[in-house]
């Protein structure tokens, strides 16, 4: 099962997709959103679609919204793929490296991506996203996290970075924070569906292959990063957790940076593929 949020920006409306079909949820939720999640949503659309109680939709042509609205906090992982640390220039870290962008980042998996004015280090970043579906504060060990994972979605984490290193005062949101830096989606495909651990990750610009790896080489793991955020924030539904991103960005020095009018192919295995392209932001 998929659940995901289709309509035009900011009147999403929410919808299932179970073997091919499409199930308008309005008659259980207003949106897929913390509420939802924190509210046994998942199990409630399980169960309707059991009974028949939903009806099936024809959605084609619809805009694709981010699976999740209005997340309070988007807490990224840094280097978190010992080959990506490595071509950052930087040793595996010894614990999770933390970041956040701003919540205002998060758009549709195929929305446009702009290049703010006068930015000329905007990279790509394929990154497998954890949502939220309970509180979490102080977690017991990792095996607790397991219930706390409403389910998985796609993240690009998209970098300036210049702001992030250059300027930034040594901390890296400056370089994340832009509008339209964090597509998501397409679909939130609920946690005991998928392996965290088994999925291939890629990406491509312009229909070349950039990144190509796999969730298995994580230096942290989920779990283990679910558990260890605990211990330092208080996690709440519908929260978006990025788990870093393999080899194979911009930043390495062995492919160009985005242009104006590039594309952008995101893609992890079992949760489906985004497709943005970049429009620089020309100010009057």
């Amino acid at each position: 099962m998929e659940l995901l949020r289709l309509g035009p920006i900011g009147r999403e409306r929410p919808y299932a997709r179970e073997a091919g079909v499409v199930y308008d949820l309005a008659p259980l939720t207003a949106d897929i959103d913390g509420a939802f999640l924190a509210s046994d949503g998942i199990s409630r659309v399980r169960e309707a679609l059991v009974r028949g109680a939903l009806a099936s939709v024809d959605v084609d042509g619809l805009r694709i919204g981010a699976p999740v609205a209005r997340p309070a906090a988007v807490v990224c992982i840094g280097q978190n793929y010992a080959a990506h640390a490595a071509e950052s220039g930087s040793l595996p870290p010894e614990h999770p490296v933390i970041f956040f962008k701003h919540p205002n980042t998060v758009v549709g998996p195929n929305d446009v991506v702009l290049l703010p004015p006068g930015a000329e280090k905007v990279d790509w970043e394929v990154e497998l996203a954890i949502v939220i579906g309970k509180t979490a504060r102080y977690l017991s060990s990792p095996d607790a996290a397991r219930e706390v994972i409403a389910g998985y979605t796609i993240s690009n984490d998209v970098s300036e970075r210049a702001y992030q290193l250059d300027v930034s005062g040594g901390q890296w949101s400056k370089g994340k924070c832009s509008e339209t830096f964090n597509p998501l989606g397409p679909a939130l495909v609920p946690a005991d569906e998928v392996d965290p651990q088994a999925l291939r990750l890629r990406s491509f610009v312009n229909g070349e292959p950039r990144q190509d790896s796999s969730t298995a080489d994580m230096i942290f793991p989920v779990l283990q990063i679910v558990h260890e955020l605990s211990q330092y924030l208080v996690l709440e539904p519908g929260d978006v957790i990025n788990t870093g991103t393999p080899q194979g960005v911009a930043l390495s020095g062995r492919f160009p940076y985005l242009q104006d009018g590039d594309e952008m192919t995101i893609e992890i295995e079992g949760l489906g593929r985004q497709h943005q392209h970049t429009e620089r932001v020309h100010l009057a």
